[in-house]
């Protein structure tokens, strides 16, 4: 037994000195605020994703507000300075792993998000070359097209994780919604097109009502630990059936105890946000601390020992993944 439990782990191929990584977020922006996490125990830094609508709209206000002033006359006498290109678009993301790059010792992920098959490539690519040491494909979309089949819809996604795999030269993760008919199935399609990970799952941010103004706004709520529960219950499944391919936990990870969790039932990694915008830093120390210390007092060398120890297949009783689960909440007495 250890006095001080191995906490190290692999994701994406990578080695990692820890379990925890900050996911994207507001304090993944700048490489002081990333520095600080590395700092706290960070294993790794997942960047804010490259949203190719938003990037290709930042290209064509910069490339118009050129034309406009070579349009005019009286600009001729005092022309408008040339468009600084260099921050705009595509090229802050670029910048951004580049810096990250240069000021972290840690893995740096880079994180795409698409509207097109060739943008998904070709912004991937983008990441990958400036430095990123794996990239994640961020799968969130809204199909709200009735005419939309759902097979043709996880046809398109897998062309897209296939396209980019065989663009990149670095592992590949896929960040994909839990809207699926079927998880498990839609796992191993993912595996087979070339997914090297999957992190389970993406946020979904609904859209609010102003009702003063009655307008559509975004809401963004942080997560709470009950978050975990859907994660957990799908990486308990998915690490029992598809060996070999790596599981990252995300949403709803506060505390070292559904670190713990997450990681019985087969996550290689946690993901955190929330917990880090509430807490700081200091939050990623918390759950390392915590989670070597459990790991301590049960006679764990290392993290590894336990990893998956509680998924589908190592419990005994696949009705806990399953069916039982639900009929034993809702059928049971609730005590005051």
């Amino acid at each position: 037994m250890s006095e001080r439990p191995d906490l190290s782990t692999t994701y994406l191929g990578l080695s990692l000195a820890g379990p925890v990584i900050a996911s994207a977020g507001p304090l993944t922006r700048t490489p002081e605020d990333m520095l600080a996490l590395q700092d706290a125990g960070a294993a790794a830094i997942v960047l804010p994703s490259l949203f190719q609508e938003e990037a290709e709209a930042e290209e064509m206000q910069a490339f118009d507000m050129a034309e406009i002033g070579d349009g005019f006359a009286e600009f001729d006498s005092a022309p408008l300075p040339p468009a600084d290109l260099d921050d705009v678009g595509p090229n802050r993301h670029v910048n951004l792993v580049k810096a990250a790059k240069q000021a972290l010792t840690i893995p740096v992920i880079g994180s795409v998000n698409g509207s097109t098959e060739g943008g998904w490539q070709r912004y991937a690519t983008l990441l990958q070359d400036a430095g990123a040491d794996a990239v994640e494909l961020n799968l969130h979309s809204v199909n709200a097209d009735p005419q939309a089949l759902p097979a043709d819809i996880e046809d398109r996604y897998l062309r897209v994780i296939a396209g980019v795999k065989s663009a990149l030269s670095v592992p590949l993760a896929v960040k994909m919604s839990s809207h699926f008919t079927s998880v498990s199935n839609f796992a191993s399609r993912a595996r087979d097109a070339g997914a090297d990970a999957l992190v389970l799952f993406s946020n979904v941010y609904g859209t609010d009502i102003d009702l003063d103004e009655l307008t559509m706004v975004p809401r963004v709520t942080l997560s709470s630990s009950d978050r975990i529960r859907l994660p957990m219950r799908w990486i308990g499944i998915v690490s029992a059936q598809q060996k070999g391919l790596d599981l990252a936990a995300s949403s709803g990870v506060h505390t070292w105890e559904d670190a713990l969790k997450l990681l019985l039932v087969g996550a290689n990694v946690v993901c955190t946000t929330s917990a880090v915008l509430q807490g700081g830093p200091e939050a990623v120390t918390g759950m390392l601390d915590g989670l070597r210390s459990w790991l301590a007092e049960r006679g764990y060398d290392s993290v590894e020992q336990l990893r998956g120890s509680m998924n589908f297949a190592s419990v005994g009783d696949p009705g806990a993944y399953e069916r039982d689960a639900y009929m034993k909440v809702i059928t049971s007495t609730p005590v005051a």
